[in-house]
């Protein structure tokens, strides 16, 4: 059984930051991937990129909101 990968900080917010920024990037990187099938004139492959970049971008706005309110917790 291997072994799971700890996080290198122990921060307790390191991990939802680190989510957090991999779901924005995908953001972006999904763009990428739209218009490299669109030039294809793959438009199912597009709509599916398009699918996983929404998935993303709530993600992304779910984890801005989380750490927002986390962090104003700290400050209390």
């Amino acid at each position: 059984m291997a072994k799971e990968q700890t996080s290198p900080v122990k921060d307790k917010n390191y991990d939802l930051i680190r989510a957090l920024q991999m779901s924005l990037e995908n953001v972006y990187r999904m763009d990428t991937y739209i218009a490299d099938a669109e030039q294809r004139g793959d438009s199912e492959l597009a709509n599916w990129f398009r699918m996983i970049q929404d998935g993303s971008r709530k993600a992304g706005d779910q984890g801005k909101q989380m750490l927002m309110s986390r962090m104003q917790q700290e400050k209390r």
